[in-house]
């Protein structure tokens, strides 16, 4: 049977493939390769067109792909406008013929252990032999992974904000002159801290193997919510045309244990489950004791950012923990090994702490600032709960969560 048009036959005898005046400069390869795909090894497809040029890109794509073309004499053409025959080679199956499934077989297709041969190819994509090898060294789904992956990216994707439409910043307020360098203290203690938070997942995620993009997805997200939230906590502190507050020696170098941590559940440990853990409470405590709506709007709309991270580190670590008895030996070496390398620093910023008790007693009087003052500690008593809760989730007894948790850093992240 002979095809007519742009088709091709289907029965038994040798195929024509009618191109008309299409050339493959207009993408006749296209159905020349269609046709073939339905040829054996060796069957023969004979190529009808119009285009001068056809013989000429004929025999360059043959070689290209491993097929065998023959010709009539120079100049002429068979019966019924046949200008080429095309013998179907092998070179475009034995292409694949090694290829394997960058997945497995089941919904998401994710795997364990995905092959670093698979580079950055998609999941489940079929990939073909002979490419780069990823430079991904994080590539055991239990040393990333967490079920919940998927759930926390599309919800940090539907909960992203704009600052410039989320936050009022033309919102009238009056503070007294101490009232205003407290918030500008405050913020330029979360600035620095945040610089941290982005930097951590930022560092880590390069590492990963794409095949589990959903943790690629969330850590890219989570990086992107620690920029939003350097931008708006910086510009609070200058809404009101002021200088930026001060940075402790202390503060600095606690954030910096962070950054040279190079296991991905540690970081994530000592990051969100510990750090930003304690910050979900520090946020609260801004938001409910603001003296000003566009402070009070920033660290609420933080706090939601937060608070994802620290689900994402917890759901991790929980999940690791259930396959790695050791990992909570680990964990309480980091936090041993964090504790003991700032056994000689300061602590939390004085300023930082003295501006928290300002932002809580709301007046200048001495019975206000006592209960601002007694506020900031029910505050580092509520972070140390909360540690311990995480801690007791992940598996520690309750004892040796207490002993943890009032291991953690008095900077607070």
């Amino acid at each position: 049977m002979t095809a007519t048009g742009s088709g091709h036959g289907t029965g038994p005898g040798p195929r024509t493939l009618r191109l008309g005046t299409l050339g493959f400069d207009r993408g006749a390869h296209l159905l020349v390769r269609r046709a073939l795909l339905d040829l054996r090894p060796g069957q023969e497809l004979a190529v009808a067109g119009d285009d001068p040029a056809l013989p000429v890109h004929l025999r360059a794509w043959c070689r290209a792909h491993g097929h065998e073309l023959r010709l009539p004499d120079p100049g002429g053409q068979e019966a019924d406008g046949v200008r080429a025959r095309i013998v179907r080679g092998r070179a475009d199956l034995d292409r694949w013929s090694d290829a394997e499934r960058a997945g497995g077989p089941g919904p998401g297709g994710l795997v364990a252990r995905p092959s670093p041969a698979w580079g950055l190819a998609a999941r489940g994509a079929l990939v073909e032999s002979g490419g780069p090898a990823g430079p991904f060294d994080l590539a055991d789904r239990d040393h990333v992974w967490a079920d919940v992956a998927p759930h926390l990216y599309a919800r940090a994707a539907a909960e992203q904000w704009d600052p410039g439409r989320a936050v009022d910043w033309e919102a009238p307020f009056t503070l007294p002159d101490e009232v205003e360098r407290a918030v500008v203290q405050v913020m330029t203690y979360l600035v620095e801290n945040e610089q941290a938070a982005l930097v951590v997942p930022a560092r880590l995620l390069a590492r990963i193997h794409p095949h589990f993009r959903e943790v690629l997805q969330l850590l890219a997200v989570q990086a992107a919510d620690e920029a939003r939230h350097m931008e708006v906590f910086t510009r609070r502190a200058l809404l009101r045309g002021g200088e930026m507050g001060t940075s402790s020696a202390g503060g600095r170098e606690s954030l910096d244990t962070l950054l040279t941590e190079p296991d991905f559940s540690l970081a994530s440990f000592l990051l969100s489950v510990l750090g930003e853990g304690s910050f979900l409470s520090l946020l609260a405590f801004l938001e409910r004791h603001a003296p000003d709506p566009v402070t009070r709007r920033i660290t609420a709309l933080a706090r939601r950012d937060e608070a994802r991270h620290v689900a994402f580190g917890v759901a991790h670590l929980h999940q690791r923990g259930t396959v790695d008895p050791a990992l909570r030996g680990r964990l309480r070496a980091a936090v041993e090994r964090r504790h003991d390398a700032l056994t000689d620093t300061s602590g939390l910023n004085a300023d930082v702490f003295d501006s928290l008790v300002v932002l809580a007693a709301g007046e200048w009087n001495p019975e206000a600032i006592g209960r601002g003052h007694d506020a900031v500690l029910a505050l580092q008593a509520e972070m140390d709960e909360g540690r311990q809760r995480r801690l007791v989730h992940l598996g520690f007894p309750a004892d040796e969560a207490a002993e943890l948790s009032a291991l953690h850093t008095r900077n607070l992240m």
